[in-house]
């Protein structure tokens, strides 16, 4: 995939019976123990789930600092190499340690969920947009955009599924400049048959000149704001 450079320049490339309490004869009030803890077992999972649904497993490198921060109080001896990247499914911004040797580029995208990683040891820390380098800084843009396009299915059916959040509010709303307008030509264009594409989109609704920098502008738009009334496409920002 085709990638535009940067404006730094970089290209994007049980018990026994004994133990059993009496109850005088009279059987205990309530559901029995077993069947209470089958009603919040499925709770519990349910919760697991929706945490392993949302870990990043590919994230897409912003920066590569080869001494780590220069303002973590660590003696440079010391140091070890740092990598600022983007997961690429709920667009966490996290650091990342390289293992030993390993140079990953910039632009690139990298495995980082269980098992074996080629290029990345471990995932260091979740981070905010302001602990971004400002090389990270100025990539995030291009990065986000390469990563809407390289997904293209996945947010070829947002347009298909986008729906209301309030009586006077539609997800299609929350995107940049798609003004009500342009959301009903999109909303009408769909009910005669599904967009296919990116391009799909743009031959259809010629208004809207490039779907994927518009998904792109509203994804960095989330990672700006911690206040953000909506979400979209990104987990909330990390705890304090």
């Amino acid at each position: 995939m085709r990638v535009e450079k940067s404006q730094s320049g970089r290209p994007y490339a049980g018990r026994s019976a004994a133990e059993k309490p009496s109850y005088g004869g009279r059987r205990p009030t309530g559901k029995p123990q077993s069947e209470r803890q089958s009603e919040r077992a499925p709770r519990s999972s349910r919760k697991s789930q929706e945490s392993s649904q949302d870990r990043e497993e590919y994230a897409w490198v912003l920066d590569y600092l080869p001494y780590g921060k220069s303002v973590d109080g660590t003696a440079a001896y010391q140091k070890k190499p740092l990598v600022q990247a983007v997961g690429d499914k709920k667009f966490t911004l996290m650091e990342l340690v390289p293992k030993n040797g390993v140079v990953p580029q910039i632009q690139s995208r990298v495995y980082i969920g269980s098992g074996d990683r080629n290029e990345i040891d471990h995932v260091k820390q979740r981070i905010g947009y302001l602990d971004l380098t400002t090389g990270a800084n100025l990539e995030l843009p291009f990065i986000l955009e390469a990563c809407v396009r390289y997904q293209e299915v996945r947010f070829v059916k947002f347009f298909n599924e986008a729906h209301s959040i309030t009586t006077r509010l539609h997800m299609l709303d929350l995107l940049p400049g798609i003004g009500k307008k342009l959301m009903w030509s999109i909303i009408d264009e769909r009910k005669k048959g599904d967009f296919k594409s990116f391009q799909d989109i743009r031959e259809r609704i010629p208004s809207l000149h490039d779907p994927a920098k518009v998904l792109a502008h509203r994804i960095e738009e989330e990672l700006k704001d911690d206040f953000i009334k909506y979400r979209l496409f990104t987990a909330p920002p990390r705890r304090q």
